[in-house]
């Protein structure tokens, strides 16, 4: 099977990133601990049988599923699991550090921080108590597990492998990173997949089947390739001509056009929200919370959500979506009333305000089908409140998300999420849990109440503490939640096996092609 990919991935360890191209391609690859069931947030075995908290919720003990390998021969055990925990927790180097967004947002912090880090850890070790017996102590309890030992970024790689192709080498010069041999080439896990080749100049990456998967069995393909073509029209033009058997992210215009020539288009429930990031570090007038509100009224989001957007999609009225336990309607909310807007730009004396305006190129994301249209809306609506932007354009692979989130060169820009797990820490707890460059503000307090809500019991008190925190986080308007999108994916009608997942989780190891 050919898949276009909307994007080039960064690499292919997972530990190092946070963005989907890439965890597309990983997730066929390797497993984690524990997995989500197909089409939904629910949780299922993986590589883990059995999970068990203790009362205090500070050890966590796995029963492991036996006789399963990495693809490169390595018996997959308790030593390995602890091995990969171990790796995360005494990463060093600042670049390296850096770049594992994922490992600090949920861990807190590393043996010894370096660079940007500066949480406390969750982790404390873990011991292999016996070959299918790992046991995880943490030093203060998490309400977002277990679903967050889903993530892909804590997915378990050989030890051999990563020891052998020196996988923790992570260098920086300027703003651009460079990863290691075992990154580019090496990646190494027990799933249906594994690694053949990566073409950078024709743009594609082939997987072959694992055959000593066991994880649930080896693919039913014999190989699957990765195109990648980042213009949504050219990706269905490369489906109709046979190029490619599917591709994330048609246009909300083509679903009906592309059903009608026989396609199957699958639509995944929300589970993502698209925001306006406001950095405060940058011009110093968005400190002032009244030109934040301005932005907010400013921006005409339910004509943006009915012109731009699928059917089923929303408007966002906090960062976290209405299908996550947390979820509140009790917020403030800021409808569209230009003169509003106008007004509190002159209150703040901020009527002659420039903002740099950032947007990606080269990339459709689930909660943004066509960056340079949602650029193009929302720059207009803020003009016409008299701001002046500045925009400017760069690669999704090309240093955008760097430039965004660890430079903090923008003003503005658009970024959004898809939710990982069934937690709205997933979601409040990964943008405003701890200082960041891409927000540029400082509030303890905040920082207070979503640490709270992240210890808080998983069930009812969890929910409870995560609405009082998004409430407060709407008050305080870090940035814009624009919208809720519903994204689809397409296949042609002879492939078979694909279901669509909230969490573009969708795993290629049932598919069959014709």
């Amino acid at each position: 099977m050919v898949f276009g990919n909307t994007g080039n991935p960064k690499m292919f360890d997972p530990t190092f990133t946070d963005e989907g191209e890439t965890y597309r391609i990983t997730r066929q690859m390797l497993d984690t601990l524990v997995q989500n069931k197909p089409g939904t947030a629910d949780l299922e075995p993986s590589l883990a049988t059995k999970w068990e908290p203790s009362n205090d919720g500070k050890t966590w003990t796995f029963t492991l599923k036996q006789g399963v390998k990495f693809s490169d021969g390595t018996p997959f055990n308790a030593d390995a699991v602890c091995y990969n925990f171990d790796r995360w927790f005494h990463m060093s180097g600042a670049a390296a550090q850096s770049q594992m967004i994922y490992y600090a947002d949920v861990f807190g912090g590393f043996a010894k921080n370096e660079g940007s880090a500066t949480g406390d850890p969750v982790y404390k070790n873990c011991e292999a108590k016996d070959p299918n017996t790992a046991v995880l102590n943490l030093n203060k309890a998490k309400g977002a597990f277990p679903a967050a030992f889903t993530l892909p970024a804590l997915s378990i790689q050989s030890p051999s492998a990563l020891k052998q192709f020196g996988a923790d080498k992570v260098t920086q010069s300027g703003d651009s990173f460079t990863y290691s041999e075992y990154a580019y080439k090496h990646v190494t896990g027990t799933g249906p997949f594994k690694f053949e080749s990566w073409d950078q100049g024709k743009g594609e990456i082939t997987l072959v089947r694992n055959d000593t998967s066991t994880m649930p069995a080896p693919a039913k393909l014999d190989k699957l390739v990765f195109k990648v073509i980042p213009d949504e029209n050219a990706r269905k033009q490369a489906l109709k001509a046979g190029d490619i058997d599917g591709y994330d992210f048609p246009a909300p215009a083509d679903y009906g056009l592309l059903r009608k020539d026989g396609d199957q288009v699958l639509v995944r429930p929300s589970f993502n929200v698209l925001y306006l990031g406001i950095n405060q570090s940058g011009n110093p007038k968005l400190k002032d919370p009244r030109v934040r509100q301005a932005l907010a009224y400013g921006i005409n989001r339910e004509q943006f959500v009915k012109s731009k957007l699928a059917e089923g999609s929303e408007v966002a009225t906090e960062f976290v979506p209405k299908a996550i336990s947390g979820y509140t309607d009790d917020v403030t909310k800021y409808p569209y009333d230009p003169e509003k807007a106008k007004d509190l730009l002159k209150q703040a004396g901020a009527s002659d305000l420039s903002l740099k305006f950032y947007y990606p190129t080269e990339v459709t994301r689930p909660y943004m089908p066509n960056p340079a249209d949602t650029f193009t809306a929302i720059s207009q609506d803020l003009k016409n409140i008299g701001v002046t932007i500045q925009p400017v354009a760069e690669p999704w692979n090309g240093g955008y998300k760097d430039d965004v989130q660890q430079f903090g060169k923008q003003d503005i820009h658009l970024l959004g999420w898809t939710g990982d797990y069934n937690d709205a820490g997933n979601f409040v707890g990964t943008f405003f849990a701890r200082e960041k460059k891409e927000f540029g503000f400082n509030n303890p307090e905040l920082f207070k109440t979503l640490a709270q809500a992240d210890a808080s019991p998983a069930g009812d008190q969890h929910a409870k503490a995560y609405q009082q925190a998004n409430k407060q986080i709407m008050d305080f308007l870090p940035g814009v939640p624009i919208a809720y999108p519903s994204p689809a994916i397409v296949v042609d009608a002879k492939i078979k096996g694909i279901v669509a997942s909230p969490l573009t989780d969708e795993r290629f190891n049932n598919v069959t092609a014709g």
